[in-house]
């Protein structure tokens, strides 16, 4: 079974995606209704960003002397940020292999060999959750190693058996790093109730890209900046790093926005109510009717400070004059 796009004209896609950043900052750890200016200002960050990356993809493929970009082109732009390179690979990885379970299961494939083990329930809990399909099926739906073009092996037409404890450092850092964003996730859930869960567990699922990739496309201008239509791959890759770059601005904006109420605190310009709330409260509780959301103030400070945030494994070469180091490319959000 195919889903299919929505039926969104573009105005119900402009206040579907205001809806859609609410949802990406909530699960970011903004618990605070945001203000229209707040998602309009985030929306146009990231429209530069899609852009930027279309841009610089297209000139690759170029450099490559294809009139069509391909996921190698979108893998290099983020080549330095190993952990979300790691993790975008893998969620590649696992699509191929939901799909491929999806393919087998719509051709009346056995039912015991599809879902008989799957603690998910099968093909289409498998689909729908992320989850890895478990059993005898490991074997044969195993997800396919993604090989990125400045990888050595990508240099042999034969490639050597992978074994099932094989992790490389690229793998651990993303381990890492979804370790910690599992954590934050576990302390700021353990408390809530059935209800709660139900919804955040809904705000996680939030996209730009699924069953919208036409009104994404068009959003985006893809057809201002490349020639060919890209493939199912390509706006997968842009819905995934989206989503990352509105969680990365909501994380370091609720950063700025701590730092900023300590610096008032210290100089006695705090009033009684931002006092109060320094009380433990619920998630959902009446308490957080006194908080203040994140405003555009702090996301723009946010993106600044991401701006010349350095880049690791990149270093930063003099060249062209003494004007060369004023010029300041626009940077991915990392």
């Amino acid at each position: 079974m195919v889903l299919l796009d929505l039926e969104l004209t573009a105005e119900e896609y402009k206040v579907d995606m205001a809806n859609t950043i609410s949802q990406m900052m909530f699960v970011s750890g903004e618990t605070a209704e945001p203000s229209p200016e707040t998602t309009t200002i985030i929306e146009e960050i990231v429209h530069t960003q899609v852009v930027e990356m279309l841009k610089r993809s297209t000139a690759l493929a170029t450099r490559r002397g294809s009139r069509s970009i391909s996921t190698n082109d979108l893998f290099f732009l983020i080549r330095h940020d190993k952990a979300k390179l790691s993790r975008l690979v893998t969620f590649l990885s696992w699509k191929d292999v939901r799909k491929t379970a999806k393919d087998s299961d719509d051709k009346g494939g056995d039912a015991g060999d599809m879902g008989g083990d799957d603690p998910l329930g099968g093909a289409d809990g498998g689909a729908g959750g992320g989850g890895p399909v478990v059993g005898d099926t490991g074997k044969k739906n195993k997800r396919t190693k993604v090989i990125l073009p400045w990888d050595i092996s990508s240099y042999f037409s034969e490639q050597v058996p992978e074994r099932d404890d094989d992790e490389d450092e690229d793998e651990e850092e993303m381990n890492a790093a979804t370790i910690l964003r599992l954590k934050t996730a576990d302390e700021r859930t353990k408390n809530m109730t059935k209800e709660e869960y139900v919804h955040y567990s809904e705000c996680r699922q939030a996209s730009f890209t699924f069953r919208k990739a036409k009104r994404f496309r068009e959003w985006a201008g893809f057809h201002l900046y490349t020639d060919s239509k890209p493939n199912d791959d390509i706006v997968d890759i842009l819905g995934f790093l989206t989503f990352e770059i509105v969680q990365t601005l909501t994380e370091e904006a609720l950063q700025v926005k701590a730092e900023e109420e300590v610096t008032k605190n210290r100089s006695g310009e705090a009033d009684a109510a931002s006092k109060k709330r320094k009380r433990e409260t619920g998630l959902f509780g009446e308490q957080e009717e006194g908080r203040t959301p994140v405003g555009p103030k702090h996301i723009q400070e946010a993106f600044r400070r991401l701006q010349i945030k350095p880049i690791p494994g990149r270093n930063r070469v003099w060249m062209g004059g003494p004007r060369a180091l004023q010029r300041r490319e626009l940077r991915l959000v990392r």
